[in-house]
């Protein structure tokens, strides 16, 4: 079966950098976009980025545009977020999900696997 598996969360104080990790496994990794999505304390799901199933398109959201980048090693099954110059308002719980297609949430696609997620906690 399908399972998505996060790691790489923690306690990093502002401005600091972070690597998360989703090890992919139960599909054909290489064929489906994947995505980090994320939820705040007390607040709904946020979309963060997508990256195509060949890893050669890349979408982020707003909110994290020029300090995080989505990457994702398809000889490994893995899919990353590089996180820097994080803010307190990125605190939160990060989940990787499956895409239903080949393209991900900006090209109109759904998911439909999630991870459990990884917290990620910024504060000094």
């Amino acid at each position: 079966q399908v399972q998505l598996v996060e790691s790489g969360g923690g306690l990093v104080q502002p401005g600091g950098s972070l690597t998360l990790s989703c090890a992919a496994s139960g599909f054909t990794f290489s064929s489906y976009a994947m995505s980090w999505v994320r939820q705040a304390p007390g607040k709904g799901l946020e979309w963060v980025s997508d990256i195509y199933s060949g890893g050669g398109s890349a979408y982020l959201a707003d909110s994290v545009k020029g300090r995080f980048t989505i990457s994702r090693d398809n000889a490994k099954n893995t899919l990353y977020l590089q996180m820097n110059s994080l803010k307190p308002e990125d605190t939160a719980v990060y989940s990787c999900a499956k895409s239903l297609e080949p393209w991900g949430l900006a090209g109109g696609s759904s998911m439909d696997y999630w991870g459990k997620g990884t917290l990620v906690t910024v504060s000094s």
